[in-house]
């Protein structure tokens, strides 16, 4: 996947400076701001997109050990829970995510799913919390 995006991107900066250059020998110079700035804003865009391209949420769950491992922007979280005292929180109406929260301890799960995902997650996953 990042070898693909990163030909997309090479593909599209040299479609940008093959037009700019047209541009130029035609006498336009201003293209040279125009192409710069254009250039800049898709490689922000490209650099926030590779930055959140591969978090992701995973739940582990192993006799009375649950652990929830969050991969969100090169950082890692890891949160242990014991499934006899951990608690699910049904989430709201409004709200994009639930928790599973234990004595002094919680983590914030499903940013990464559809509002009818949360059902079945949760349904996955009380069976195993005491």
């Amino acid at each position: 996947m990042p070898s693909q995006l990163f030909k997309f991107y090479l593909a599209l900066v040299c479609l940008s400076i093959t037009v700019a250059t047209g541009f130029l020998l035609a006498g336009v110079k201003i293209i040279l701001i125009f192409t710069a700035i254009e250039l800049t804003a898709v490689t922000i865009g490209f650099l926030v997109y590779c930055r959140h391209a591969l978090d992701f949420e995973e739940i582990e769950i192993s006799g009375t050990r649950l652990v929830v491992r969050k991969f969100i922007a090169y950082q890692e979280t890891v949160v242990e829970f014991n499934t006899r005292w951990a608690r699910l929180s049904q989430p709201q109406e409004h709200e994009k995510v639930f928790f599973i929260a234990q004595t002094g301890q919680s983590v914030e799960i499903g940013q990464f799913l559809r509002r009818e995902q949360f059902k079945a997650l949760i349904a996955e996953i009380r069976p195993y919390l005491g």
